[in-house]
């Protein structure tokens, strides 16, 4: 390994990297030897950095729950009528998705098989509560529709936002993270929100 090389590696490219093997091969298919060769580094200098693979998915995880926890605290998810604070969080949601794609990807598909693994089911449900409360709170005040039944509606709104992961290539000549969160907000809000007569 020639010193330039090394000189370019850093912990966040070496995540990144991570973040890909691990969709790749899924996390338990992942061995730090597969780690060192598409870092093109030792797993010695792997283990400088980290403990492990298991602290590359926490970090990894974390980043994309960090990101979707955030939009609970911005102004607009805090203040006005439940169904306005629903929407700005759909919005941000897709937003957050599209910009850590690869992490958020990585969220969605771990399954509880080791202690990040569950940690991150446990804040990815608590994310979830909190939006469907949300959700609970504008149907409460009679802004959203009361013929869908508020579980029901929870799901498929985040069964839309999840499954962009499943096709949203930033690389393809497409709508860009603006364009999906308006065309989602409308899809859901338009459908969801109370028809005024």
């Amino acid at each position: 390994m020639t010193a330039a090389k090394r000189d370019t590696y850093t912990p966040d490219t070496l995540l990144s990297v991570a973040v890909q093997v691990f969709i790749e091969r899924g996390y338990d298919g992942t061995s730090m030897e597969h780690l060192s060769r598409a870092a093109g580094i030792s797993k010695s200098s792997i283990y400088h950095h980290v403990s492990g693979k298991e602290e590359l998915l926490r970090r990894a995880v974390s980043r994309a729950l960090d990101g979707l926890f955030a939009i609970l605290e911005e102004p607009p998810a805090r203040e006005g009528r439940a169904a306005d604070r629903l929407e700005h969080v759909v919005r941000r949601m897709v937003e957050v998705l599209i910009t850590e794609l690869p992490y958020v990807t990585l969220l969605l598909r771990v399954r509880g098989n080791t202690d990040t693994e569950r940690w991150a089911l446990e804040r990815r449900r608590d994310f979830d509560h909190q939006v469907a409360e949300l959700l609970k709170a504008a149907a409460a005040d009679g802004d959203v529709r009361g013929d869908i039944e508020v579980r029901l509606a929870t799901r498929l709104v985040f069964g839309m936002v999840n499954s962009i992961v499943e096709w949203y290539r930033p690389d393809s000549r497409g709508a860009d993270a603006h364009e999906v969160a308006e065309a989602v907000s409308r899809l859901v809000f338009e459908g969801l929100r109370r028809q005024q007569t």
